[in-house]
């Protein structure tokens, strides 16, 4: 199941989770978090009960991309124990952050 997350319910389904969490920061205007769109629904399913899968929309939510300093998007945060354990800019293949949430579970 894909999230959305929004400054309403964030710190509750991301920070306090207890589970990792991959938050996909995007815009409906950029092509390139377009492109990952499917990607990160296949992510979702793949990884589901393992790991939370969600997006943020960067301009309905911008205090949660300026909390987290996106200054480009798509800007993947891979998030355990309510830090930041590694992050992703750009349209990048399936298999890196597959690797990336792997060595998160």
């Amino acid at each position: 199941m894909e999230y959305r997350f929004t400054k309403d319910n964030f710190d509750k389904e991301v920070v306090n989770s207890d589970v990792p969490v991959l938050v996909d920061f995007y815009a409906d205007w950029c092509g390139p978090c377009k492109m990952m769109g499917p990607v990160v629904e296949e992510l979702a399913g793949e990884f589901e009960g393992k790991f939370k899968v969600g997006k943020v929309n960067v301009d309905q939510q911008p205090e949660l991309a300026q909390r987290y300093g996106v200054m480009s998007i798509p800007f993947f945060a891979f998030i355990k124990n309510g830090n930041v354990y590694d992050s992703e800019m750009g349209a990048v293949p399936k298999e890196r952050l597959v690797r990336k949430m792997e060595a998160m579970v």
